[in-house]
């Protein structure tokens, strides 16, 4: 038996005035998908226990089939996972955007989607100016991809680490427009290591105000990452091993590094697929690809696509749109094509909602479709958020899906 999850991130939103009333998943042209509901089984479903907020990070551990309750210690650290960062118990990791900050307010999140070359840049000179700056600087920037990059700080103890995981921060994607020390005050953050955490920030911004990068990206019409943000923190989880847990061999496609490591932790492969970027330009056709061939030598591959929830953080209707039609035609139609002739059972469905009316995660409940080789659907027509409602699936924690799937829970 063959196992593919589809994860649109994102692509559940609330009825939209240009699309006549409709939602993207309504709008949208998805033949392959919707001939998956029709033969397949509707339903709804929540990835977010009540005690968190509706980040990627908690939505696609539960996804992946771990109860973020039990094992959820922070955003940060899951991506730490897949760079191969190793880190101890005294370590607290920090998501790190490079932001564009104006005024004191957050002017964009992503600094305009800056390019890793140039953050990486900007990274290794934040670097250089702390460790030159503070004898006993205890951190170090790790840069990612674009605007998406890792800081880790080493406090003298564990409980030290777990009480600085426990601050409250912001994600910068939630906060766009706001002041930026309306929301690095109040609720800790006048204690000693959450008061250096905001001074790190703040002196980024002495560092990068005048970078030479910065100073070209200005020169070009480009925004400037001339600050950065630290968020989503935690301390290094320890997640069983997917295969231990299910008895089957797991792969993750991804072009996000958060989910590349939830899946590091948790002993799956982590397919790399040349374009795949995490944006509007990802390589749908190579995702697809790729995903037929993991599914050659792997039980269970889960192919998460993020350009639906850009698109609803960049309240583009038209570009959310498109990304769902292209994920139908490019990964969902091929994929279950290759399927045909063996005993399979695939899934569908986001993480979150990300509304393109709001700009950022709600933690309404999604749609799901189920579907199986060797059954007979239900009354669901396409995958939608009203559709599904006529299917026959019980609604369950999202966490749980990995189960229903292999006991036939559906």
């Amino acid at each position: 038996m063959k196992y593919v999850i589809f994860i649109p991130d994102g692509s559940s939103d609330y009825p939209i005035d240009e699309l006549d009333g409709m939602t993207p998943l309504m709008a949208a042209d998805t033949p392959n998908i919707d001939k998956m509901a029709k033969e397949g089984f509707g339903g709804l479903t929540n990835n977010v226990p009540d005690a968190y907020t509706p980040g990627s990070d908690v939505a696609n551990m539960s996804i992946f089939g771990f109860n973020p309750a039990d094992y959820y210690t922070g955003r940060g650290p899951l991506e730490a996972g897949s760079m191969g960062i190793e880190t101890t118990d005294k370590d607290v990791i920090f998501r790190c955007n490079t932001i564009t900050q104006k005024d004191n307010h957050m002017d964009d999140f992503n600094a305009g989607h800056i390019t890793s070359e140039e953050a990486e840049i900007l990274m290794d000179s934040l670097n250089d100016y702390f460790n030159g700056k503070y004898d006993d600087f205890k951190g170090r920037f790790y840069s990612g991809v674009s605007y998406r990059h890792l800081f880790v700080y080493s406090c003298d103890s564990a409980e030290d680490a777990k009480l600085l995981a426990d601050l409250k921060t912001m994600p910068p994607h939630d906060i766009a427009g706001e002041n930026l020390d309306e929301n690095t005050s109040g609720d800790r953050w006048d204690e000693k290591l959450p008061k250096f955490i905001k001074k790190i920030m703040w002196e980024s911004g002495e560092v990068l105000e005048n970078h030479e990068v910065n100073k070209k990206r200005v020169e070009n019409g480009k925004k400037p990452a001339n600050m950065v943000w630290l968020w989503g923190q935690g301390v290094t989880p320890t997640l069983p091993n997917f295969k231990d847990v299910y008895g089957l061999d797991a792969a993750v496609i991804t072009g996000v590094d958060l989910l590349k490591g939830i899946g590091a932790f948790a002993g799956f492969d982590i397919i790399d697929v040349p374009g795949a970027t995490g944006y509007f330009d990802t390589d749908y056709e190579a995702k697809g690809k790729y995903a037929i061939e993991a599914l050659k030598n792997h039980d269970v591959v889960f192919v998460h696509i993020e350009a639906p929830d850009e698109a609803g953080h960049a309240s583009d209707t038209a570009e959310k749109v498109r990304a769902i039609e292209q994920i139908d035609k490019h990964i969902v139609g091929p994929v279950l094509d290759s399927l045909k002739g063996q005993d399979f059972k695939a899934a569908i469905l986001p993480d979150h909602p990300t509304p393109v009316s709001v700009g950022t995660h709600t933690r309404d409940d999604v749609p799901l479709i189920i579907y199986s080789s060797d059954k007979t659907g239900d009354e669901c027509e396409s995958f939608d958020e009203q559709s599904v409602l006529k299917g026959s699936l019980d609604k369950k924690e999202g966490y749980k899906l990995m189960s229903r799937l292999i006991n036939d829970d559906f």
